[in-house]
């Protein structure tokens, strides 16, 4: 991918030439691509996201290796690239990855602080273009066509001129990867990780998918891969060269779909509009738990944290999801519909410790998590009941707790339910604790 015409200094965003350092700084990181000056459509990724915030924040975590995530029972929410030489990954059981990485240091997630900091980084990216697409907290798509004459430099220029900003101002470095479309551009950003900036074009985009497994094609999960690979289709060239047809008489619209991948075309556009299917929050336990009122404690707190985000959102939901992972690591997930939105704690509780009470006869679980679906705008919210009058009440009650934790953090205010093991009940509208003047 090297080659062409136009090349510019990452560093210092000089146009450069064919020298392999930047005349004007000597920077060795050099942006060259025959069609640099035309790509429009970016994916931009956070390095090591929650990891790099935390080393920013501790000067002495720089060198070391540094895993985010619960305890030795939870998962590996992020590992610094110190960590990932040993083979540590996202998503991996803890008690895994501290075998591999003995001496990692171990902290657990701060999500108000990478919250913060994800905004901070969208907005650069609004200040670009306003085609801003989401993806998650710490990546998203952009469409900067018609941006040139705006920053007065082509799309390629901006992104790394935004990615040095990034580090200047916020501390944390991003990975670029330009394209003609979504898919093409979600691979480059991963093609030259950390601090990377990738581009690949769509005449290049057969080649380089060719060698490589089914399973590399966005929306190919473990299943379908496996039924490809069980089909005849083992990397992304026999695909390649299977007909249009065969593939949709196999496989229907799916099929359609890896016809258009395999060669890299994705006519998807960047979407700064794309809606937010569910809000939720889990909890991986130290030990597994069998006890229905220790889970549904446990219950109640996810169940506040989603209500939280839900108000944060402005938006309500009418579907609470139960999700319940066995002590074998079996996942259970229960539904149920409200009659009407709710971002209320208490409503979104009620439903699922009905929903949790049917499957905690006695089995062990070590993880428990609640989601809120089917949304709707805030003011759908909670509407007056002839039959359950308590939406005006408990509105205010939990207003009244969020604004008291806005005031002096997330353990000043807490139901007493979720403090005091032999309490079985649910919690109850008033019954609130203040950790400001009660031990």
């Amino acid at each position: 991918m090297t080659g062409g015409a136009f090349a510019f200094c990452r560093d210092c965003l000089t146009p450069a030439g064919a020298a392999p350092r930047c005349r004007a700084c000597g920077s060795p990181r050099l942006a060259r691509h025959p069609e640099l000056a035309r790509m429009t459509i970016a994916h931009v990724d956070c390095d090591a996201f929650f990891a790099a915030v935390e080393k920013r924040d501790d000067p002495s975590l720089v060198d070391r290796p540094v895993i985010i995530g619960g305890g030795k029972r939870g998962v590996v929410s992020t590992a610094c690239y110190v960590a990932r030489i040993s083979g540590v990954k996202s998503a991996m059981p803890m008690f895994k990855a501290l075998k591999l990485c003995p001496d990692a240091v171990v902290i657990r997630p701060n999500m108000a602080k990478y919250v913060e900091v994800g905004r901070a980084v969208r907005a650069k990216m609004l200040a670009l273009t306003p085609l801003v697409e989401p993806l998650s907290i710490d990546e998203a798509f952009l469409d900067l066509s018609g941006t040139e004459a705006l920053h007065k430099a082509p799309p390629a220029v901006a992104l790394a001129g935004f990615a040095r900003e990034v580090e200047r101002d916020l501390g944390i470095s991003v990975s670029v990867g330009l394209a003609s479309n979504k898919f093409l551009a979600k691979i480059a950003s991963d093609l030259d990780k950390p601090r990377g900036f990738a581009v690949l074009s769509a005449d290049e985009a057969p080649a380089f998918l060719a060698p490589r497994p089914v399973g590399f094609l966005w929306g190919v999960g473990p299943a379908f891969a496996e039924t490809l690979t069980r089909d005849g289709y083992r990397t992304i060239g026999d695909l390649q060269r299977a007909e249009a047809s065969t593939l949709a008489r196999a496989y229907g619209e799916s099929g359609l779909r890896l016809a258009q991948l395999a060669f890299g075309r994705d006519n998807r556009r960047v979407n700064p509009d794309r809606e937010r299917k569910s809000v939720g929050a889990e909890t991986t336990f130290d030990a597994d738990i069998r006890d229905p009122d220790e889970l549904a404690r446990h219950l109640w707190r996810m169940s506040e944290k989603v209500a939280d985000r839900l108000r944060a959102g402005g938006i309500a939901g009418r579907t609470v999801t139960l999700k319940l992972k066995t002590a074998d690591f079996r996942l259970r997930t229960r539904a149920g519909a409200l009659p009407a939105p709710t971002r209320l704690a208490q409503r979104i509780f009620e439903t699922a410790q009905r929903l949790m009470r049917k499957e905690a006869a006695g089995e062990a679980f070590r993880l428990i998590g609640v989601s809120v679906s089917d949304l709707a705008p805030a003011a759908a919210a909670d509407p007056r009941d002839l039959v359950d009058d308590r939406s005006e009440k408990l509105g205010a009650i939990e207003t009244a707790v969020a604004d008291l934790r806005a005031r002096f953090g997330r353990d000043a205010v807490e139901r007493a339910f979720a403090l005091r093991p032999e309490r079985t009940s649910r919690p109850e509208a008033g019954n609130v604790r203040d950790r400001r003047t009660k031990p």
